[in-house]
């Protein structure tokens, strides 16, 4: 698309990405449920997408955490029955932020769609790293063992991939 894009091509292109976040989270969230499944889960994909055995925020997973920390600093109290929803609203909206993100940058650099699709889920993985353990919600990265990262990295750069493909393929249909 080129740096000469108007501020319409710009809104564009962020959409795209949305769309693309979107089915980049999906493609991510069925890495996660395959190895949920692989460890003996025997959850249903909803079940286990749609609901949280964690009965407080303290003991919920990241985007559930990051959430209540959102609403403490406005000041909403969160039930702890709400749990899940929080989680997937901010997991959703993450993932098609990071895909807004990717579109946009897609849309100005020379790069291929594919590699900024894949360093957009490097610098997604990163950046939760980096910004939740600045908040107490992670760990300082170098408390991780390898395993724990490797298998948090491969699924982000699943999410980059699948952002990258779908990204290369609106884009170039918004060309034609």
């Amino acid at each position: 698309m080129g740096s000469t894009l108007g501020s319409v091509g710009l809104i564009r292109s962020a959409v795209v990405g949305v769309a693309a976040g979107a089915v980049a989270t999906l493609a991510m969230d069925l890495v996660w449920y395959r190895r949920f499944r692989d460890g003996g889960g025997d959850a249903s994909f909803s079940e286990w997408a749609l609901t949280s055995s964690a009965t407080s925020f303290d003991e919920a997973a990241a985007p559930a955490q990051v959430g209540t920390l959102v609403a403490d600093t406005v000041g909403v109290v969160l039930p702890p029955s709400s749990i899940a929803a929080i989680g997937d609203v901010v997991h959703w909206a993450t993932g098609t932020s990071w895909g807004a993100v990717g579109g946009v940058a897609a849309a100005l650099t020379p790069v291929p769609p594919l590699a900024v699709g894949v360093a957009t889920g490097a610098a997604a993985w990163a950046t939760s790293y980096a910004a939740l353990g600045a908040v107490g919600i992670y760990e300082p990265i170098t408390s991780y063992d390898g395993e724990t990262l490797w298998k948090d990295f491969s699924a982000h750069l699943v999410f980059g991939t699948t952002l990258g493909v779908a990204l290369a393929l609106a884009l170039a249909r918004g060309q034609r």
